[in-house]
């Protein structure tokens, strides 16, 4: 019994969080090819929020067909439209960084969302911070330690560890871009870290309100299909650009609008229901070692010193933070336990 309730509150979310990282990396990759071959941001968008919404709506029906809802009150509605608006001005602004930039740089910039997920989740009191106890001390290092892993990655490269004979690859290293390109994208996915914050907090609140993951996340993506349709149709008035002509480009909006809008959507909100906003967020950093694995693997990029040794420092960081909620949590429990004594 100990050993399935460590699983599912443990093992299980940083496994279905970890995956939704990589799928997050994987689908950067996959639009910024698809970009490079003609496919608009804006058309992609309006799809792939549509296609999950049309997805997850009869997954949700048959899920909580039986299950007692509470109504749909004024205030859930509210919360929705807010995070449809949210989440479609970053997807926005990072999708537009990608084409400005690269997808490792993205990455790089997600390192910005845990420290402040962190911050705000503080100010709103989502999380508790009493810095005698060696709980709150173990967030906070862990946290700086994962982020300090990740730009140990991004700025030390080192002596190359495993050597490729392919070119340098056309989806990290565009021979077009600039310095200021570089500026703009870097700029873009900052502003896309500080709304993921936001998004993650309101994530959670919404959650309260209204305890059916599923059936949030196709409320989110109606909301996100109804605020970007008419925004991205002005944005983009050429009718033959919302012809989907690439085999990539087809692929890119199934990739995102089944497994990025969809399901890793309810996935993270899962786990913020379950976890929290912080450790939802912790997982961020966790892309620049991935984008780098991922680089390897499938784009022949060759892998340096600096991206194992950094990986590891992200690794010890989240694993720090993991002790620090366990420690609090057991400490919540035993309070829980000695109320009914003292009574």
């Amino acid at each position: 019994m100990a050993w399935a309730r460590y699983c599912y509150s443990e093992v299980l979310p940083f496994a279905a969080l970890f995956t939704v990282e990589c799928t997050n990396v994987g689908l950067n990759t996959l639009f910024k090819a698809a970009t490079l071959r003609g496919l608009s941001y804006h058309v992609f968008m309006v799809y792939s929020f549509a296609l999950s919404t049309l997805v997850l709506t009869p997954v949700a029906y048959l899920f909580h067909r039986k299950s007692k809802l509470p109504p749909c009150n004024l205030p859930f509605v509210f919360s929705i439209i807010i995070l449809g608006i949210l989440g479609f001005t970053a997807q926005m602004l990072g999708f537009k960084g990608i084409e400005y930039a690269t997808p490792t740089l993205s990455s790089a910039m997600n390192n910005l969302t845990p420290a402040c997920t962190f911050a705000l989740a503080l100010i709103f009191r989502m999380e508790k911070l009493a810095l005698r106890r060696l709980s709150s001390q173990a967030k906070i290092i862990g946290t700086v330690i994962s982020i300090s892993g990740a730009f140990v990655v991004i700025l030390y490269k080192g002596p190359t560890l495993i050597k490729t004979v392919s070119q340098s690859n056309l989806l990290d290293e565009p021979s077009s871009s600039t310095q200021s390109n570089w500026i703009i994208g870097g700029g873009l996915f900052a502003a896309q870290a500080f709304l993921c914050s936001i998004w993650y907090i309101l994530q959670a609140r919404a959650v309260k309100q209204y305890p059916a993951e599923l059936i949030v996340v196709v409320f989110y993506n109606l909301s996100l299909t109804i605020v970007s349709t008419p925004v991205c149709f002005f944005a983009e008035p050429n009718l033959n650009a919302w012809k989907i002509n690439t085999r990539i480009g087809l692929i890119t909006i199934l990739y995102s609008g089944i497994i990025g809008s969809g399901l890793g959507t309810a996935v993270i909100l899962w786990g913020i229901n379950l976890k929290g906003p912080v450790y939802a967020a912790l997982f961020k950093p966790w892309s620049i070692a991935i984008a780098a694995i991922m680089g390897v693997i499938f784009l022949g990029d060759s892998f340096y010193c600096g991206s194992l040794v950094g990986s590891i420092v992200i690794a010890i960081g989240y694993y720090i933070v993991i002790w620090g909620n366990t420690r609090e949590g057991t400490r919540q429990e035993l309070e829980e336990h000695r109320e009914p004594l003292l009574q």
